[in-house]
């Protein structure tokens, strides 16, 4: 059976033909440089001293379904700012997760902090649109991309100063993403074929990666004695998603993932 990742891929590189045909990419490169810089804003900011936090705008995923029946995305995003997040991720994958551009592109025009254009990005085209719409920073998987299409989803995005988040899941992973250049990799706890969570993963390749990227653990994280472990191993940034959606006081909740009474 097809994994999961597999599907979401190959799904998006169906929408993306049928995308082309009604914006080229030739179309969509113009507007991507029309649209403003954002200046490696995203990556910058992962940079400023302590744990950063990426809050996440996610309606469902492909292992909890709907986890958002209300789903007020700009409420939601301008709450992660007001709460004092780093930087937010907005889902686009409209299968799955639920997500829109539109949502991006929204919620970038409305917080002052970066945006990560959270999806599975299979085509260039999607680079150029994430630009054009705002972000500040497109997601590039290892495990759905080879070394060389890395590359240069990763040349591209340096063109347009976005950040690439170069995700990876295992030291082979990790090697082709420093290899290809990538200065931002996020170690997802997450295995994306079968979306078990190994709460350690990010662990065990924090000194790995060393000091050659900044280093974003993704997934599963919950609390603040996990926070409090990840400081410890001086991870730079957490990506919170699903615990922060499920938040009913999602300020009161960031709050006490940084330790702040």
């Amino acid at each position: 059976m097809t994994d999961i990742l597999e599907q979401i891929a190959e799904h998006n590189r169906v929408i993306y033909l049928d995308r082309k045909l009604e914006v080229s990419l030739s179309e969509m490169k113009d507007m991507a440089y029309a649209a403003p810089s954002t200046k490696f804003a995203f990556e910058n900011k992962l940079k400023e001293d302590g744990m950063s936090f990426i809050c996440e705008c996610k309606k469902a995923s492909p292992s909890k379904g709907v986890i958002a029946e209300d789903f007020p995305y700009l409420e939601i995003a301008k709450s992660y700012e007001q709460a004092g997040a780093s930087c937010i991720s907005c889902l686009t994958e409209p299968k799955w997760f639920m997500g829109s551009v539109d949502y991006l592109e929204q919620i970038a025009s409305e917080v002052s902090i970066p945006v990560l254009r959270k999806d599975f990005t299979i085509d260039e085209y999607m680079i150029y649109e994430a630009r054009a719409k705002k972000a500040s920073a497109v997601l590039l998987i290892c495990s759905i991309l080879d070394s060389q299409t890395l590359g240069k989803y990763i040349r591209i995005c340096d063109e347009l100063e976005l950040t690439a988040l170069v995700e990876a899941h295992d030291k082979n992973e990790c090697d082709m993403a420093l290899g290809e250049g990538a200065r931002v990799i996020g170690v997802n706890n997450r295995n994306l074929r079968d979306f078990t969570v190994d709460p350690t993963n990010c662990l065990r390749l924090r000194d790995y990666v060393g000091d050659q990227a900044i280093f974003i653990a993704e997934s599963g994280v919950k609390s603040r004695e996990e926070v409090a472990v990840l400081e410890a191993a001086k991870v730079d940034a957490v990506l919170i998603g699903e615990s922060m959606m499920r938040a009913e006081d999602k300020t009161a909740f960031l709050k006490s993932l940084k330790g702040i009474e």
